[in-house]
């Protein structure tokens, strides 16, 4: 795994040890922020169910202003740090140690993009959702990103109030892009 583009362009990125993280293919990456282009210079960005940190070291190294990095996971953590330190990018990250719902709280500026990507099956992609409905750092400008099983059924992200933009399918997971109803 590696950056794709921007200040750190080529640079290697460590993973977690074991099976508890799926990162993110560079190949999956590379589309995704191709589709985010316009949107990434000068934003804020939240990488939840962070992993590796590759996905927020991306957004920072194609121009987001910060990052936030929310992980559990203490192994994920440490590799997360590591990454920072070696992107030389902690200046402009955030790393948060809870569970994506209690760090919601803890982001304490207006969002321009949230990237999350939970384990799939296991229901936090609504639960976060729903805490993120009535969230200070969700405007409606805020473009909220869910990578999911390619059999996920959209319908309960717009049931917790967001609207669908639109999504990218790939082999064997997607993109949702989401705003909130206005």
């Amino acid at each position: 795994m590696r950056v794709i583009a921007g200040t750190a362009r080529s640079l290697p990125l460590k993973t977690p040890e074991g099976m508890d993280t799926r990162p993110t293919t560079d190949r999956i990456k590379e589309t995704l922020f191709n589709m985010l282009q316009t949107k990434v210079g000068g934003s804020v960005f939240v990488d939840m169910f962070s992993g590796s940190g590759g996905i927020g070291i991306e957004a920072i190294s194609r121009g987001a202003n910060k990052a936030y990095f929310i992980e559990y996971d203490k192994k994920a953590l440490a590799c997360i740090k590591d990454n920072l330190n070696f992107t030389k990018f902690n200046d402009s990250a955030i790393v948060i140690n809870a569970d994506a719902c209690s760090a919601v709280d803890r982001i304490n500026e207006e969002a321009d993009i949230i990237f999350m990507d939970p384990p799939y099956e296991s229901g936090l992609d609504v639960a976060v959702l729903r805490i993120l409905k009535n969230a200070g750092c969700v405007t409606e400008d805020t473009l909220i990103i869910v990578e999911a099983s390619i059999d996920r059924d959209v319908k309960e992200f717009e049931d917790c109030g967001f609207e669908v933009s639109k999504e990218k399918k790939y082999k064997t997971n997607k993109h949702v892009f989401l705003y909130k109803e206005s």
